[in-house]
């Protein structure tokens, strides 16, 4: 008798919003009641899976619960990504993202998910810097006289990359895009075999992550030009930027961070933020990130989904202009 007059006054929808409300409200008031996966689409020992184990045990501690990384390699990523938008979206299931993530769209005709549509960004966690390393035997020490050399031979000189999208190939082509020069991408497998091409002068240049570099630089096996971030690197104070060194406005990064399945509970991103940013923020943390060439970095998630917005059109711009597709 009272569900047919709650239909009949028109109440029993809008009772059952207020229910389904206040179950969602106290499911993310008891988060969390077993343990939370992070999935990284990068192998073990990556920087996203360094950066996922570091923020994820402290997370841990503070949540009380166990957290478990869960390495789904392949596809550049997007194996990971996709599994976890399909995810229940209860603060259970979250991914390390990285801007790699960014470049997918435009390498790939079909998208089972789309990134801005289908997750809740939770916060940055990291930036990670890129450093312009030449092979010894190019007559080039700097920026300006390495513009310079390109420009006066074009198309002879070329640079190792670890695919289409990858970001030694989008800081590649920026740089082309910004200054004119004809240099040829030299794609590999990977990240390691790019700059184990450069030491041996089997291309000229690559843009390898610092942490791969500083010891080959330090031996006197690669020469430094610059570093492609904003700002200067913490373990490379003394390198300029590329665009001090000749470039300006050039900033090429990548960078670390936490998302949920979109329609996640405000309540659980918000509080999954807090952590973060006090994770993030920790000398403690700091102080590994900074030894792995990392910058510690966070924000608000409306501010991490503004990035993962403008770092889709820049980078699509970047692709569409090559004409590179997904290998």
């Amino acid at each position: 008798m009272p569900s047919l007059w709650l239909k009949a006054a028109g109440l029993l929808p809008l009772l059952c919003a207020v229910l389904s409300t206040v179950v969602t409200q106290a499911n993310a008031q008891a988060y969390p009641v077993k343990p939370i996966r992070i999935i990284v689409g990068f192998p073990a020992a990556s920087g996203a899976d360094f950066v996922a184990r570091t923020v994820g045990q402290r997370l841990s501690s503070m949540l009380g619960q166990s957290i478990v990384v869960e390495n789904r390699t392949g596809a550049a990523g997007t194996i990971a990504t996709g599994f976890v938008a399909a995810a229940a979206p209860d603060g259970y299931t979250l991914l390390q993202v990285t801007a790699a993530e960014t470049a997918q769209p435009a390498l790939r005709a079909k998208m089972q998910y789309n990134l801005e549509r289908d997750f809740s960004p939770i916060a940055l966690m990291a930036l990670g810097t890129f450093v312009l390393v030449v092979h010894p035997s190019v007559p080039a020490d700097d920026m300006r006289k390495l513009i310079s050399l390109a420009r006066a031979q074009p198309g002879k000189l070329n640079y190792g990359s670890s695919g289409p999208g990858s970001s030694p190939h989008l800081a590649a082509t920026l740089l082309k895009q910004m200054t004119g020069i004809a240099i040829v991408d030299v794609a590999y497998k990977g990240a390691t075999e790019a700059v184990t091409a450069t030491v041996s002068g089997e291309v000229d240049m690559s843009f390898p992550s610092i942490t791969a570099a500083l010891p080959l630089m330090q031996s006197g096996r690669l020469r430094v030009i610059a570093v492609t971030s904003a700002k200067r690197a913490t373990l490379l104070p003394d390198v300029p930027t590329v665009a001090e060194a000749g470039v300006p406005g050039f900033e090429r990064s990548t960078w670390h961070g936490l998302i949920a399945p979109g329609a996640a509970p405000r309540e659980i991103v918000s509080s999954l933020n807090n952590l973060v940013v006090k994770i993030v923020g920790s000398q403690e943390v700091r102080d590994l990130f900074g030894r792995q060439g990392l910058e510690p970095q966070t924000s608000t998630p409306e501010e991490f989904a503004a990035l993962i917005k403008r770092d889709i059109e820049v980078v699509t711009r970047l692709i569409r202009a090559t004409g590179a597709k997904a290998r």
